[in-house]
């Protein structure tokens, strides 16, 4: 088996990632893509460290279980099938699922600390980061959050204010300026989309 072409996908909260995955997702098949979320990977509640107010902030490296992660993407690029239990954001109200991820000819793993784990890095032959002004990052959060999962306004900005924003400075931009691909997504994301699902499919046929 031929090595797969693996893919890196990042950005900061509310900059449009899980947007742009998504409508990535609903283009190739799971023959042609897997795609491997770090957000199945985070520690639940009781592991994460909390700042001096007794909140925890999710937005360290550190939240996320690196080791399982890391292990899970080298056994796809070797060829093997890996099953983990879906990630519910802690809440005690869902059931989780049983994710399975398949090999395939390309591995897109994406997360918001993917370049910033050195062993993760190392394995990416692109790296592709998704772009956007810290205010309109800021209005997509608080949609997400307060509307989509009913936080707490309050809540929504403090994480945003003392967690989020630190994170992204420390762990996320770092990288843009060493990204293979920048898409901007200010506005929209579409031509940048559109671009990549080229380059994609074009991949594809090569493999």
């Amino acid at each position: 088996m031929e090595k797969p072409f693996i893919i890196g996908i990042t950005g900061g909260s509310g900059s449009g990632k899980t947007s742009f995955i998504k409508s990535l997702k609903g283009s190739f098949s799971k023959e042609e893509i897997c795609f491997v979320s770090q957000d199945e990977y985070y520690l639940t509640k009781e592991f994460q460290k909390k700042d001096e107010n007794g909140i925890e902030n999710f937005d360290r490296p550190s939240s996320i279980n690196k080791k399982a992660f890391i292990q899970d993407v080298k056994k796809l690029i070797a060829g093997e099938t890996v099953t983990i239990q879906e990630y519910t954001y802690n809440n005690k109200n869902a059931k989780p699922k049983i994710i399975t991820f398949e090999p395939a000819p390309i591995i897109i793993v994406e997360g918001i600390f993917v370049f910033h784990y050195k062993k993760i890095r190392k394995l990416l032959d692109l790296k592709v980061f998704i772009d956007a002004k810290e205010n309109l990052k800021v209005i997509r959060r608080i949609t997400r959050d307060k509307v989509e999962r009913n936080y707490p306004l309050d809540d929504v900005l403090y994480r945003y204010e003392n967690h989020i924003l630190p994170s992204f400075e420390k762990y996320i931009l770092p990288y843009r300026d060493t990204s293979d691909i920048v898409i901007n997504n200010n506005d929209n994301f579409d031509q940048g989309l559109e671009v990549f699902k080229g380059f994609l499919k074009n991949k594809i046929i090569k493999c």
